[in-house]
């Protein structure tokens, strides 16, 4: 199976952090909520807690299951006045332990900058449409979700097609962009265009990968899954749903695939 079926998956409960002790303080992040993440200080020799800060918060998407969007607190680590808090999803955050002073480093680059920075990495006809076509009036390639790409043919046309992520400047909307065409059509699905049960911000999806249409004729009697003119996305979120976008020969649609 490309996914598993997430239907009735629940997180498994997070593991603790070692805490770590710095100057006669000691430092822990407790689990709270998994809607955010935060540190408290206590004072080794008392005992008595001295001050919590919060160092992160997670949106969570109400039309998913609430507990496999919890992120908790991973790893401590503390070095020359600097508290080093990792998140479940690898975002590492700096707290200045004397200003209390919160810095995230993968947000030390500027969106152009880092699409510079990997640009060898990006097909030619994403290339094309970031410098100069439809996409480069208003998104930024996102590399937040591992592989930022993919390649199929989605429309069914016998031609390779590119699906990138994108992020929407004007609102910072994560969506998926199709290039067909050597770059000269651009279909944006997210980043600020709702589609189906995903909205227009798929900041919720952390898993996506080509579902080929050899592998949606075999599946279809079992799973149910549509008729499929080219490669359809699975898109989802880890132990959550997901759901399959696919051309139906006008548009692209989407179809639930696990709730």
């Amino acid at each position: 199976m490309l996914l598993p079926c997430l239907a009735s998956a629940k997180r498994a409960a997070p593991a603790e952090v070692e805490p770590v002790i710095h100057e006669g303080v000691r430092y822990v992040a407790p689990h709270d909520d998994g809607r955010h993440g935060y540190i408290e200080a206590w004072d080794v020799q008392t005992n008595k807690k001295l001050w919590e800060l919060t160092v992160f918060t997670n949106r969570i998407d109400p039309k998913l299951e609430e507990d496999v969007q919890w992120v908790f607190v991973k790893a401590l680590s503390v070095q020359d006045g600097v508290l080093t808090v990792t998140s479940e999803r690898g975002k590492t955050y700096q707290v200045d332990l004397k200003t209390k002073a919160i810095t995230q480093s993968d947000l030390a680059l500027s969106p152009a900058l880092e699409a510079a920075a990997q640009l060898h990495e990006i097909p030619e006809a994403i290339q094309r449409a970031i410098t100069n076509g439809s996409l480069a009036k208003g998104y930024d390639v996102s590399f937040g979700v591992h592989p930022f790409y993919l390649r199929g043919d989605f429309n069914g046309d016998g031609k390779i097609d590119a699906a990138v992520l994108v992020k929407q400047r004007s609102t910072g909307k994560i969506g998926i962009a199709i290039v067909h065409d050597s770059a000269k059509k651009v279909t944006i699905l997210g980043a600020g265009t709702a589609i189906g049960n995903g909205g227009d911000d798929f900041q919720w999806m952390d898993i996506w990968q080509v579902y080929s249409k050899t592998r949606a004729a075999k599946d279809r009697a079992e799973t149910k899954v549509p008729h499929v003119r080219g490669d359809a996305l699975l898109v989802g979120k880890s132990e959550a749903a997901s759901a399959l976008i696919y051309w139906n020969g006008k548009r692209y649609v989407w179809f639930q695939h696990g709730d």
